[in-house]
């Protein structure tokens, strides 16, 4: 289990399994997210800084807050700070940073802005359960980092509705939301335990 889903254990509405390393890093979307071109220099070297500084927080958000004054809708930008607030279990501000990702992405896919407005059958989802491309992707892994966040932050009901969203838009489950709606139904086995 990484370092960040152990220190969740003692805040979260959720009880932790062994899925929770997958679901804590994101790190294949965050990693596999090369969208928006090339990283300016001065803006890569102020996310080089960031990471350094990570344990020193305002430090680490100063230089943050250069990078996005600079590349504000630079994807790696985001994720800087989506990383940065989960690992601090700043979990409230990785969600508003995951929301503005997602509504950024759809404006950008011609998609709606509201997540529950889209349909299946949209060209951007139709036809390419297969292999998403980068954008659409990005698309839905952040949308399942929104339900997996919300979840975390005991809005259960939010979170399954995003997660049902996410199974709509990915019938084949290539980006594992079925282990979100494992994580849901375990939480409903739990409750009727005690």
């Amino acid at each position: 289990m990484s370092p960040a889903a152990t220190h969740h254990a003692a805040t979260s509405p959720l009880p932790l399994s062994s899925d929770d390393a997958a679901l804590a890093s994101f790190d294949d979307w965050l990693d596999s997210a090369c969208l928006g071109g090339a990283l300016p220099p001065a803006v890569a070297a102020d996310l080089q800084r960031a990471a350094a500084a990570y344990h020193q927080d305002e430090v680490a958000e100063t230089y943050l807050s250069q990078a996005y004054a600079r590349a504000p809708d630079h994807p790696a930008v985001h994720i800087a700070y989506y990383r940065f607030y989960f690992y601090k279990n700043r979990l409230s501000e990785a969600l508003v940073v995951a929301q503005r990702c997602l509504a950024k992405t759809a404006v950008d896919l011609g998609l709606p802005v509201n997540w529950r407005e889209i349909d299946a059958d949209h060209a951007v989802f139709a036809g390419h359960a297969d292999s998403f491309a980068a954008a659409p992707r990005f698309y839905l892994f952040t949308l399942k980092g929104c339900a997996y966040l919300n979840m975390r932050l005991g809005e259960l009901a939010l979170g399954a509705d995003m997660v049902s969203k996410l199974m709509a838009l990915d019938p084949r489950d290539k980006l594992g939301g079925s282990v979100l709606r494992g994580v849901l139904d375990r939480v409903g086995q739990n409750d009727d335990d005690e």
